[in-house]
């Protein structure tokens, strides 16, 4: 080493051995000296909280009084107690994805005149089978609603037969209903798996969903029924025992009971569908027309039901402080335009 090097050598040295003692005695030193280097902030701990349903439920959907596509929620009060865990559920095998496997008419049957068909026919056929195949999984999923969560809950007595049936509603009721379409288009499919003709089943058919127009009405006191009884820890350790179970797919209560105002409103869509891919010179072409416009109106018709049950369960729920904040327009009012809660600058 050059002489002229050694004190430098010397004060490198003294800085390495002060950072080493300094290491050692302050391992956990708290504070650091400010610096002006720009540091990401950590982000909050949210990946797993973003696997957890919310223990509240979400605000209710402005749906009634605009559309039967969106689902129905309600805004509890109240937070449910958060449970520890269950033994039953440490050892619990993972639950089914939401969807069921899709099945295609094309892979159902052995379909030997498949060198036959055309490509719009093929398209057609496709069609009709999702038609069938989706009346036989509603079908399903209904019966297991009650097989599952309605017996179940009154046999324990976790909720009363009134309650039950306020929850409910008319579910059994659309059971034979769907069963029946369900067997009409299983009548007319051939042996090796083709449909002809099924306007004239889906004309005949579709007025019997008008029948809809109580169950959809309910769900707006059903569902708030529902949201204030899972405040009960009976009610939410039954209904958390459900949905950590294979059966379910992941699906709660709400899912399997708002399942038949998604399919109603499936029905023109699926129709549709139908009748793009049917010959202009097809019978069917005429009566799929008048079977879109026939269940259009039912929706379009339910959907103003349901609206105006919406409004008269709020108008029920209103609090007046004072007998002359009463108002006729409010009296008379069939849609609600908005609700929720009233706050002010202070969160009161």
């Amino acid at each position: 080493m050059v002489a002229k090097d050694y004190p430098f050598y010397l004060s490198v040295k003294r800085a390495n051995c002060a950072l080493e003692v300094q290491t050692a005695t302050s391992p956990a030193k708290e504070t650091e000296e400010p610096s002006n280097k720009r540091v990401k902030p950590l982000s909050r701990v949210t990946s797993l909280a973003s696997l957890i349903p919310p223990v509240r439920a979400t605000p209710l959907k402005f749906f009634f009084s605009q559309t039967l596509q969106r689902s129905i929620s309600f805004r509890s009060d109240s937070r449910p107690d958060l449970f520890s865990p269950r033994p039953w559920s440490r050892n619990m095998p993972p639950a089914n994805t939401k969807r069921r496997d899709s099945k295609l008419w094309s892979e159902t049957f052995d379909v030997c005149v498949n060198h036959m068909l055309t490509s719009k026919e093929i398209k057609r056929q496709e069609a009709i089978f999702e038609l069938s195949q989706g009346e036989e999984d509603l079908i399903e999923d209904l019966k297991l609603a009650k097989k599952a969560y309605h017996d179940p809950m009154l046999k324990l007595s976790i909720m009363t037969e009134q309650e039950l049936n306020q929850i409910f509603g008319t579910l059994d009721s659309l059971i034979p209903l769907h069963e029946d379409l369900l067997r009409r288009l299983q009548e007319v499919r051939k042996s090796d798996g083709s449909t002809e003709h099924v306007g004239h089943i889906l004309v005949g058919w579709l007025p019997c969903l008008n029948s809809y127009d109580s169950y959809c009405s309910n769900q707006v006191a059903a569902k708030a029924l529902l949201d204030h009884k899972k405040q009960d820890h009976r009610v939410q350790d039954f209904l958390q025992r459900c949905l950590e179970s294979p059966f379910s797919r992941k699906l709660d209560l709400w899912n399997f009971l708002d399942i038949p105002r998604s399919r109603l409103v499936k029905y023109p869509l699926l129709l549709r569908e139908i009748l793009r891919h049917t010959p202009n010179d097809h019978p069917d072409q005429q009566h799929l027309e008048e079977a879109i416009n026939i269940i259009q109106g039912i929706v379009a018709e339910i959907n103003i039901k349901t609206g105006e049950s919406e409004c008269q369960y709020y108008k029920e729920r209103l609090i007046y402080l004072e007998e002359g904040q009463r108002d006729s327009l409010i009296d008379n009012s069939r849609v609600v335009c908005c609700h929720g809660e009233l706050k002010n600058n202070r969160g009161v």
